[in-house]
């Protein structure tokens, strides 16, 4: 983990990056003594840089802004980024089907430009058709009623948004073991339309669909595990937030931001992509396997 928390939210962190960054650049103060300026704890202060929670009022970034030597302008930047901070996010009515800190995802993948998916097991929820999701969600809460199963397919169909929408798409490079084709979710009929979403899905000039196939083998010499990379859009001087990878696991996720680690699952994603269909292939294959069913 980089020293700065994933947990917090996407406009804290780069809220915090931002005013770090104004600190190094424009003034030779430490955190000690910007926290001593502004009356604050030295806890206080890097907490802020360091994007973790923690109420900070206009007046307190305007203050802030004469003592690192930021435009006005910039100033009025930082503060319209804070009040992201406490708005409320379209997921917010969905909080108590979201599990322990899936939520902190859900913001990075609202946020994000451009992702690259692995999946060897199943097809990824943005994806996922209703009745494949449903299919799924049925055998995984079992206990649940039929109302908050519907509220969970939902949740999903609002999350696949960022895929579809006419304005700026989120571009995503899907690669999907072959063995999710042919394991069954559901039934026949649901797993042939699964596929056939899938497969029109790939023709979207913003998602790319490969299919690993078994003859591929494994393509790093080991098994490898669901992942997501999550790259940003641009903060208000032109800075993207650093990528971060997503490593979903059954007993807790994961977030990677260390330089290292993001090289690691880059060049991983290359290898797999290598490995893979070209997209042109995949789609016919999904169409294929979709018929025999």
């Amino acid at each position: 983990m980089s020293e700065e928390n994933p947990r917090a939210s996407l406009p804290r962190r780069q809220l915090g990056r931002y005013i770090r960054r104004q600190r190094e650049e424009n003034t030779a103060l430490t955190q000690a003594e910007v926290a001593v300026a502004m009356q604050w704890s030295h806890s206080k202060y890097s907490r802020l840089e360091r994007g973790e929670p923690g109420k900070i009022l206009d007046r307190d970034l305007r203050e802030l802004g004469k003592i690192l030597e930021i435009a006005d302008e910039q100033i009025d930047a930082m503060i319209a980024l804070a009040r992201q901070v406490g708005e409320k996010t379209w997921y917010n009515s969905f909080n108590d089907l979201i599990r322990a800190n899936f939520d902190v995802y859900l913001r990075m993948e609202t946020e994000a430009r451009a992702m690259e998916i692995f999946r060897p097991d199943l097809v990824p929820g943005l994806f996922q058709t209703a009745d494949y999701a449903r299919s799924l969600n049925r055998i995984y809460f079992p206990n649940e009623l039929e109302e908050e199963q519907d509220r969970r397919i939902e949740l999903k169909l609002k999350r696949q948004a960022i895929i579809t929408r006419k304005k700026d798409p989120v571009t995503v490079d899907l690669a999907l073991h072959e063995s999710a084709l042919h394991s069954t979710v559901g039934n026949e009929t649901i797993m042939a339309a699964q596929l056939r979403h899938l497969a029109d899905l790939g023709t979207r000039p913003n998602i790319t669909i490969r299919i690993v196939p078994f003859r591929a083998g494994f393509p790093l010499g080991t098994p490898v595990g669901p992942f997501v990379t999550l790259d940003f859009k641009p903060d208000m001087k032109g800075v993207a937030e650093p990528t971060v990878i997503y490593v979903e696991n059954y007993t807790g996720d994961m977030y990677l931001e260390e330089e290292a680690d993001v090289l690691k699952y880059r060049r991983a994603f290359v290898t797999i992509q290598h490995a893979a269909l070209d997209a042109a292939t995949s789609r016919n294959l999904l169409r294929q396997v979709a018929r025999r069913d």
